[in-house]
């Protein structure tokens, strides 16, 4: 069993509301762009909106993001969607 194996998983949808709730304290909102939508090229799948509703960040990585923001914890890790 690899160490990436024994991580314990956390869904998207999880992992989508910790991020927002901390990026919340900061006065951005993170948002995600539906995959037919003419700016999901631009965006990505998920992108930060700041309080003036300027477009902050695009193509987030949500895994990324979440661990420098330290709501995902070393032992947890990004459930595959393949389950």
């Amino acid at each position: 069993m690899t160490t990436e194996e024994r991580k314990k998983p956390v869904s998207e949808r999880a992992l989508f509301a910790r991020l927002s709730r901390r990026l919340a304290k900061d006065g951005d909102i993170l948002k995600k762009c539906r995959f037919d939508s003419r700016w999901y090229g631009d965006f990505g799948n998920y992108y930060i909106v700041d309080s003036r509703n300027a477009i902050s960040a695009t193509h987030v990585d949500l895994e990324g993001w979440a661990r420098e923001m330290g709501v995902l914890q070393p032992w947890e890790r990004l459930e595959d969607d393949a389950q």
